[in-house]
């Protein structure tokens, strides 16, 4: 008996995604530059619908709070916005290493409240016993060296035991905020405030109190730079990211690696907190990072582990922080309005970037014969 021939439908995914190798990066720039101005338009969109003010009105009320009255010699507000990049975009840079490893380090926030918390202990109980430089240098060192420990301990953990650097790095933040927490009560009398302290404040340069801060992060910037693309440690991060297989295979001590640029991440961190501290507030509280560690991640990632690029994706954002929560306050609204803005635009940033990597690819439903 001949044997009849079956056809059936072979049911495979609608779509599939496809990593790119195709896409040049002149392309890749125009699509993100694109993509920017898009976002602004749609903040500006928005904005009309919800506040019910002009169009050109609310691009007005954004500059002006951002620069103020920057063009009447005014540079207050401007130096304000040069602070907030210089605290989100020190984050982003401390994360940076880590992450090009591949290690997932959420404890950003953790490890710079630490950092400020070596910082304001040394201004409190040594403020009136050392030497204004020597105090300085003794703040500096004691948060690069508070930062670094909360980093490496979670690094430890996952090169001897493999433990998930994610949730390790996310508890270390909830145990410093409450160790900031009892130091507020016990040095606030219980009232959960410490009043702004005097000494070992970071000077102030021609009139400006945020000029180190800004110029330490500048500093940073550009030595995150050469570290990574033009050193063997920065070699060596990048192979581990790769393949730790690799690594190994050449000769990296990966483990020594990972506890390495843990400390470094967690040591910038820590310079964070000072910069907090004893460049800006003057004090400390939980509050003190307000959640842009956690910011920090997604600047690190819009930046492609670029120190450049971060700065220009971390200006954008900031702008757009500043200039939304103006444009709600002079509408009255809720500040939610301006953190609801600032998210549709990263999350526009973020979808840019997967179609710059990723191609997405349908499939059709294709008969076969047996």
């Amino acid at each position: 008996m001949a044997k009849e021939s079956a056809v059936k439908t072979a049911h495979e995914p609608l779509f599939h995604v496809v990593k790119r190798d195709d896409m040049s990066a002149g392309k890749a720039w125009l699509i993100r530059v694109a993509t920017i101005v898009i976002a602004f338009i749609l903040v500006g969109l928005l904005s009309v619908l919800v506040t019910g003010q002009e169009f050109g009105k609310t691009y007005e009320i954004m500059f002006s709070g951002v620069f103020g009255r920057l063009f009447e010699g005014h540079t207050t507000m401007l130096w304000k916005y040069l602070q907030e990049i210089a605290i989100l975009l020190s984050l982003a840079l401390a994360l940076t290493p880590a992450f090009k490893m591949k290690f997932w380090n959420c404890g950003a926030e953790g490890q710079a409240l630490m950092g400020g918390l070596a910082s304001i202990i040394c201004m409190i109980e040594l403020g009136n016993k050392l030497p204004y430089p020597v105090l300085l240098v003794v703040i500096f060192l004691t948060s690069i060296l508070a930062g670094a420990i909360w980093g490496v301990i979670p690094a430890v953990f996952k090169a001897l035991f493999n433990t998930n650097e994610t949730l390790f790095t996310l508890m270390m933040n909830y145990i410093a905020t409450q160790i900031i927490a009892y130091y507020v009560y016990i040095k606030g009398g219980g009232s959960n405030v410490i009043n702004p302290v005097a000494e070992g404040n970071l000077p102030t340069i021609a009139g400006n109190d945020y000029l180190v801060n800004v110029l330490v992060v500048t500093v940073i910037t550009i030595v995150m730079y050469v570290y990574l693309k033009h050193s063997k440690q920065g070699y060596e991060i990048s192979v581990v990211g790769e393949s730790q297989n690799t690594a190994r295979y050449i000769g990296i001590n990966v483990k020594k690696v990972i506890i390495r640029t843990m400390i470094i991440s967690g040591a910038l961190c820590g310079i964070t907190g000072m910069l907090l501290v004893a460049g800006t507030d003057h004090s400390i509280n939980i509050n003190s990072v307000g959640g842009q560690g956690f910011t920090a991640i997604l600047m690190s990632w819009l930046g492609q582990f670029n120190p450049f690029i971060m700065v220009v994706m971390t200006a954008i954002v900031v702008f757009l922080n500043l200039g939304v929560a103006k444009v709600a306050d002079t509408a009255l609204l809720n500040s939610s309005f301006s953190e609801i803005m600032v998210g549709v635009v990263i999350l526009m940033l973020v979808g840019c970037e997967f179609f710059i990597h990723y191609s997405i690819k349908f499939k059709h439903k294709r008969e076969v014969a047996e």
